[in-house]
């Protein structure tokens, strides 16, 4: 491990145990499970991680997460924090993200007052500052702590400690929740969630790593890995893929020649931004 690695992880773990308890917001993915892991090791039982269950994650992604917190034997508690419920959320504007998580860490600090917990952190790293993340508005708002970003820690430094530290996670390809996977704009709906994440599931056990189905209408835009996209050339392939996805009531099926790309639905933003 360089010098400049563990510096940073040893301002990671001096942080931590400066706020003496923290409830973890833990999806299960690179971040959050690194940064339960290093929390849990630091303040043991005073450490507990908190996920929220809802329509835009999927049961995978749950049943990932709590495997893991089992299996350090951390502190785990559910909660249910439906995203549809709240007003305005499914009209789907440019700052949906401020929405979801102002509810969603609003009830996290509900949950660690209750169990008498003094902080909520989140795992946002540094990388994080250069998309448009209007969430983070409510993060700021609210108080929580984002001890990776406050570290200095990048997302391919949390990779590599993670690996060395043996978690599974290390290589885990990005998530974001499913409702990022229509256009601003486009009504999200339970069904149309629910849909996204049965194909996005079909394509992941077909052997994709990388996947995001993106819904735009009678069009569905499909994004994998750019290292994946040289496997639509197999004809068999794609018309397993076409069967599937036009049977679940797309008309057209398109492959992005760009292939995943994280935020690629806040391009249309930055193109308008642009003419202006």
């Amino acid at each position: 491990m360089s010098e400049d690695f563990r510096n940073k992880l040893a301002s990671l773990q001096s942080r931590i145990q400066s706020l003496e308890s923290v409830a973890v917001a833990y999806s299960g993915g690179v971040d959050s499970t690194f940064l339960l892991k290093i929390a849990h090791d630091v303040l043991k039982e005073n450490c507990m991680a908190v996920t929220a269950r809802s329509s835009t994650y999927p049961e995978r992604e749950f049943l990932e997460a709590k495997g893991f917190a089992q299996q350090i034997g951390a502190r785990h508690t559910v909660i249910f924090s439906e995203e549809l419920d709240i007003e305005g959320f499914s009209d789907n504007p440019v700052n949906r993200c401020y929405f979801c998580k102002r509810e969603l860490f609003t009830k996290i600090i509900d949950v660690a007052k209750q169990h008498g917990i003094k902080h909520v952190v989140e795992g946002s790293n540094v990388d994080d500052l250069g998309d448009y993340r209007p969430g983070m508005r409510a993060i700021h708002e609210l108080g929580i702590i984002s001890p990776l970003r406050e570290s200095g820690l990048k997302k391919e430094e949390i990779r590599t400690l993670s690996k060395q530290m043996g978690l599974p996670t290390w290589d885990k390809p990005a998530f974001a929740c499913l409702a990022s996977r229509f256009p601003y704009g486009e009504k999200i709906t339970q069904e149309k969630l629910l849909t996204i994440g049965r194909l996005e599931q079909f394509l992941l056990n077909l052997g994709f790593r990388q996947v995001r189905v993106r819904h735009h209408g009678e069009i569905v835009r499909i994004e994998v890995g750019r290292n994946e996209v040289k496997r639509f050339a197999d004809d068999a392939l794609k018309d397993s893929i076409c069967r599937e996805f036009k049977q679940a009531g797309f008309a057209y099926v398109t492959l992005d020649l760009q292939g995943y790309r994280t935020g690629s639905m806040n391009e249309v933003i930055e193109a308008r931004a642009g003419d202006g």
